[in-house]
Parts: structure tokens; C-alpha cells; sequence
């Protein structure tokens, strides 16, 4: 029995019970209206159910009293072995064997597509992360978004959304000229620009941009040499970030341009469209968006006086572009640096008639500080003054990378230890996940030598406790990929099978699948092969949503 038969099973007990109290009560009522939860201590069962207190009030009964009758009324449904009241009116709920075993032939059927639903079906989400300016290579906090988005984005993807990976390319503004004085005086043997981009990237990029430039590029005036050096550099260099983020694992679906939004009129049809709806003023010969009136601490200005277009106008096409190509759900991931502009951004969503955490959902991601030998890490001798993302992959690999990146929440800062991230021991967390995932195969090879395949499946003979906490932890799996992509907080799977890897060594150190000696093979240990190769199943599909390798030999 799944949680979503059990919450089925406690409608039914609890509807009818309700009507009977108070005529009404029960009208639209529904299964998700009643939570279950499992229980801290085991010993109380398998479920937990505070739907009595939540619904006394509303029905006129004692929370403890309507807690017994909804027990009484659980008692006789198939699959439940045990029910009692606890404390206020807390129900306990303990499944029969057979009923919470029936679930490892449930996995194992169902395949890669255990975990998935159709529930976010409605949701068509534009999802921009990483975003790194074409300036240099990734540094770490585009790294951390990297691994994060394209998880977030597997995992709503799982979840029935149609999920678009954008990548916003900053090609138009101050920092892309920078970034071609820079390379000019590489060129030239020049020290870098005061406020210019150093490391030796630079002067890979020069290079390569004599090397790709038809003709004489030291004939060409300073403007024309400078936009000559801006045009491949900048062509080169978002290369090689495409090229790293797809050694990485991550692939985007759409590159959209800055620069387009400022040449094809997608600006002034944003200022248009604000302006029809009542939100914009001019003021000392500027554009402004009244963006005071949707909870901005002051106005901003969309035109300069001068008849510039301020950055923030660039966010206005940007998201009514992303609207009128359809995305009703528009997600951006942005570094700790960018706190201070949730509030503008929100104010923006309203201007348009939209609804802010809704429409529009700003994440923000902190820092990441690099540790080896017991000290940070502050330097790449390819970027200079940053670490990049080919530094640390480098040093760990890419799965211990991306998963080292995704298990902490991503709005808190994160150390990572690149001594332990190396380590073959079960105190490296992806070295223990895979692990898990690598020795279930291990014993589903050794059972077939040893003749045990899954012919036969009891599962009332999977009664020992290890098997009963294993078959518990494997249960939650949908809950926890369809939460992890409520609250879009990828780390909650990781951390879930970092718990189902230790279930399942403790039961592998407790059960065993293949005989001993002579003994011959009976229907638990075929039944134990089910088991063993729905936690694989489950492993493999949560390291998927990762974007981590699931390894059958380690």
C-alpha cells in the first residue's frame, strides 16, 4: 500500500464520519487535505496522521474522540495491520507485510518511471541559470547554479512541467568592452587594463582571435582592432563556456542574447505595453516605471534622459519576452550579489498584470569557498583570480562535483572539502550513494550465479526490521521528488538517498539474498532479490535527477 492508496483509504474512513457530525463538513474534502507523515520512532508504526486534529474543529467533535473513530474505521481496510491513537489524537497507522512489500515489485515494474507524475502537467517554465557573462571561464558560483538548475530542471521535468533551459548572454554593455581592451593588450604585450579581465585566459583567447581574424588585425585602426578583438573574443570565449558546461552534464535549450533585446525593439515594446496600462511617467526628460505602487522602494528609471536605455529596461523586455513566448512560469537564479534586486524584479512582474512568486520566481544562490588540506582555495592559474568550474572538476571529478553542489541548500553558503570529495570511504557522500547503487547490482550478479532470480515474490515474508525500514524509506521517494520540486530545493533528494544508501547497507549486513552453503533457495530470497533491485532502481533514478552516474561496479 502507497501513501497515495493509504490517504485514499483515510478519505473514505473520514468523509463519512465527518457528514455524520456535521452535515457539510466533508464537502470538498479531498485526499491531499489529509496529511500523513512517517513516524520519527518506528516502534509507532509505519504512518502518522494528525487529520483528526486538523479536523475536529470543523466537524464538532473532541480531537482524541474522532481520532478513535477514524481508527476503528482503518482497522478494517486490507493492508492495514495496526491502528492507535496517540497523544492528543494522533493516529498510527502499521501496514502488514504483505501490503508494504507489495511495493518492491511496484518499483521494479514501474522502472525509471517510479518517482514520476503528471502533476505539474500545467506548468510551462522558462528556467535561466548560470548566465556567466562571456568574460571568462565559469567561476564556482555559476559552477553551484549549474549543478542546481539542471537538477531543479530534471526534477519538475519529472514531475509532468515542460521545462525550458535558458541561458541569458550578456553580450551587450560595459563588461563585454572591458573584456576586448583586455584582450587588445594581451595582444599587444600591454598590461592589463586597470578595471580589465587578468589570467591567462586572456591572452589564450588573443591568440586565438589572431589566429581566427582574416587579414592583418594590427592594420586596423584602435576602434576597429578593439571591436575586431570584441566580436571573436567574445565568440571564443562563450565557446569554451558552452563546451564546459557540456562536460559537465549541462545543456541548454535556448541562448538567448542581450544585445537582441536592444535591437529589435523588444525595449521600447515593453515601455508600450507598461505604458498602456497605466505605469509609466516621464520625469525630467527620463522614462520611469511607477514601481513604487507594487512594493519597490522607489521608482525606477526604463530611459535616461539622454535617451539611454537604463539596465533595468533590459529586464523589462526580457521577461514580457519570456511571457509572449508562453512560459506561465518564469524561474531565474541569480548569485548572492544579486539580492538586492528581488524587490525591483517582483515590482516588475506586478507592472505587468502578473502575479509575483508566481509568474515570476527569483532563487538566490550564496558562495562557495573551496577547502584543501584544511585550507581555502583561492586561486585558478588559468582565470587568475577566481576558481573555475574546470579547476574543480579537475581535482574531483564531475558526479562528485555536481553532487557536492546540490546537496546543501542552495541559499546557504557551502564549503566543500576537495581532500574528502576524493576519498573511496562512506565518508565521501557520493562515493557512498554510488556505492549503494553499485552493490546492489553486485549481489543481483552474484544471486544469478547462485541460481536465485525473481520467479517468485512473497512479499509477507519481508518481515525482519531492516526490511520493514528499507520498504518505508523507498515509499517516500515520489513525496520527496514532488516536494523537491514544489519548493525547488534539489538537495532534499540528494539528502534522501544519502538515508536510503545507509537503509540499504544496514539490511544488506542483516539479510542476505543468496543462500548459505547448501541451504537451498526459497521464496524469501528470491522475494529479497525484488527488494534489492528496487533500492538499485530507486537509487539509480534519484542520481539521474541529479545529473550523477549511477555505476554498477565500483
Amino acid at each position: 500500500m502507497n501513501p497515495e492508496a493509504l490517504s485514499a483509504a483515510l478519505l473514505a474512513v473520514i468523509a463519512p464520519l465527518a457528514e455524520a457530525r456535521r452535515p457539510g463538513a466533508a464537502e470538498g474534502l479531498t485526499a491531499t487535505d489529509l496529511p500523513l507523515e512517517r513516524p520519527k520512532n518506528r516502534e509507532h508504526g509505519d504512518w502518522a496522521s494528525n487529520a483528526a486534529m486538523k479536523l475536529a474543529k470543523a466537524v464538532g467533535a473532541n480531537p482524541r474522540e474522532f481520532a478513535a473513530e477514524i481508527a476503528a474505521g482503518l482497522a478494517d481496510v486490507d493492508g492495514i495491520a495496526e491502528v492507535e491513537v496517540a497523544g492528543p489524537g494522533f493516529i498510527n497507522i502499521r501496514l502488514d507485510a504483505a501490503a508494504a512489500g507489495a511495493l518492491a515489485k511496484v518499483i521494479v515494474d514501474a522502472g525509471a518511471s517510479f518517482g514520476t507524475n503528471d502533476s505539474r502537467a500545467d506548468e510551462v517554465i522558462n528556467l535561466e541559470f548560470v548566465s556567466a557573462n562571456p568574460t571568462g571561464p565559469v567561476h564556482l558560483g555559476g559552477t553551484r547554479w549549474a549543478a542546481v538548475g539542471d537538477s531543479l530542471a530534471r526534477i519538475l521535468t519529472s514531475q509532468g512541467a515542460a521545462v525550458t533551459r535558458e541561458y541569458y548572454f550578456n553580450d551587450h554593455g560595459a563588461q563585454i568592452d572591458r573584456f576586448a581592451k583586455s584582450l587588445v593588450a594581451a595582444h599587444e604585450g600591454r598590461p592589463t587594463p586597470e578595471d580589465g579581465y587578468g589570467g591567462d585566459y586572456i591572452g589564450d583567447i588573443a591568440r586565438r582571435v589572431e589566429l581566427a581574424y582574416e587579414g592583418d588585425i594590427d592594420a586596423l585602426d584602435p576602434e576597429a582592432k578593439q571591436e575586431a578583438f570584441r566580436e571573436l573574443g567574445v565568440g571564443l570565449m562563450f565557446g569554451e563556456i558552452k563546451q564546459s558546461l557540456h562536460d559537465f552534464g549541462v545543456d541548454f535549450d535556448v541562448y538567448f542574447h542581450e544585445n537582441d533585446l536592444h535591437t529589435s525593439g523588444a525595449v521600447g515594446h515593453a515601455v508600450d505595453r507598461l505604458r498602456e496600462l497605466g505605469h509609466i511617467f516621464e520625469e525630467d526628460g527620463a522614462v520611469w516605471l511607477r514601481s513604487t505602487e507594487f512594493g519597490d522602494d522607489r521608482d525606477r528609471v526604463i530611459i535616461r534622459s539622454n535617451g539611454v536605455p537604463a539596465y533595468f529596461s533590459g529586464d523589462l523586455a526580457y521577461y514580457l519576452d519570456k511571457r509572449e513566448r508562453g512560459f506561465n512560469r518564469c524561474i531565474i537564479m541569480l548569485g548572492a550579489d544579486h539580492h538586492g534586486y528581488v524587490q525591483r524584479m517582483m515590482a516588475m512582474c506586478a507592472a505587468f498584470g502578473d502575479e509575483p512568486n508566481v509568474n515570476l520566481q527569483i532563487l538566490i544562490g550564496q558562495l562557495v569557498n573551496l577547502v584543501k588540506d584544511g585550507q581555502p582555495v583561492r586561486m585558478s592559474k588559468r582565470a587568475g583570480t577566481i576558481v573555475t568550474m574546470e579547476d574543480l572538476v579537475e581535482i574531483v571529478g564531475v558526479d562528485a562535483a555536481r553532487y557536492a553542489l546540490t546537496r546543501s541548500s542552495a541559499d546557504s553558503n557551502l564549503d566543500i572539502d576537495l581532500d574528502l570529495l576524493q576519498k573511496r570511504t562512506n565518508d565521501n557522500p557520493v562515493f557512498y550513494v554510488q556505492y549503494a547503487h553499485a552493490r546492489t547490482h553486485n549481489v543481483g550478479r552474484n544471486a544469478h550465479a547462485s541460481g536465485v532470480d525473481r520467479s517468485e515474490f512473497a512479499p509477507e515474508l519481508l518481515t525482519h526490521e531492516t526490511e520493514s525500514a528499507l520498504l518505508g524509506a523507498l515509499q517516500e521517494f515520489p513525496r520527496v521528488v514532488a516536494f523537491a520540486a514544489e519548493v525547488r530545493e534539489p538537495h532534499r533528494v540528494a539528502r534522501y538517498l544519502e538515508e536510503l544508501a545507509g537503509l540499504y547497507h544496514r539490511w544488506y549486513d542483516n539479510c542476505r539474498v543468496i543462500p548459505l552453503g547448501d541451504e537451498p533457495v526459497e521464496p524469501v530470497h528470491r522475494t529479497r532479490l525484488w527488494l534489492n533491485d528496487a533500492t538499485g532502481q530507486v537509487l539509480r533514478n534519484g542520481l539521474d535527477l541529479l545529473g550523477v552516474s549511477a555505476p554498477e561496479r565500483m
